[in-house]
């Protein structure tokens, strides 16, 4: 089943909606082999990472393909109570799983729970009754991934990103695209 037809006619889920293990089967279908998501893959070495939108699933999902720059990554962050699947497409990377901070100790060194290198094809799914993350890229090239979100509260909403040595949060307003279907965007 292909992606689109699986998020419907809406091209787009709620919450309620939301069947984790078929969304990983479909993730999991997806042939990028044929290098098609390569329109929307935008990289940026003075960055860690870009996010290059391809679908907004009609305001219920959306759809993103990563561009993870060699040696760097990105924060400690939640998914502001969203669904995220990520596929990688290209290379390695390194998932790290954190702990939530406990608000009632003081300030300390973030508790890693697992660490997890994905390969091309792998997929892997998120969300913030697992923990915070941080993904990286560890090779001396450029990867890629795919990733899926629903419903779409980082875009809107923003998200939180955490100091690893202190736990210390800061929120992020609305996650902002480095590209959108395929055009790269204005800062």
């Amino acid at each position: 089943m292909a992606l689109k037809e699986g998020l419907g006619p809406s091209s787009g889920l709620t919450s309620e909606d939301v069947d984790v293990d078929s969304l990983m089967e479909m993730m999991r279908a997806y042939d990028g082999s044929d290098m098609q998501w390569s329109k929307y893959a935008f990289g940026d070495a003075s960055r860690g990472y870009t996010r290059n939108l391809v679908d907004e699933g009609n305001g219920k999902s959306n759809l993103l393909v990563l561009v993870w720059s060699p040696g760097k990554g990105s924060p400690i962050h939640d998914h502001g109570n969203a669904h995220c699947l990520m596929k990688i497409l290209r290379g390695d990377l390194t998932e790290t799983r954190y702990a939530f901070p406990n608000n009632d100790e003081p300030e300390g060194q973030m508790t890693v729970i697992s660490e997890k290198t994905y390969r091309e094809n792998q997929v892997t799914y998120m969300a913030d009754d697992l923990g915070l993350h941080r993904v990286s890229n560890r090779g001396s090239g450029f990867a890629v991934s795919l990733h899926l979100y629903t419903p779409p509260n980082v875009a809107k909403k923003g998200c939180h990103i955490f100091d690893e040595k202190t736990g210390r949060r800061s929120h992020v307003p609305g996650c902002t695209y480095f590209s959108a279907y395929g055009r790269v965007l204005k800062e």
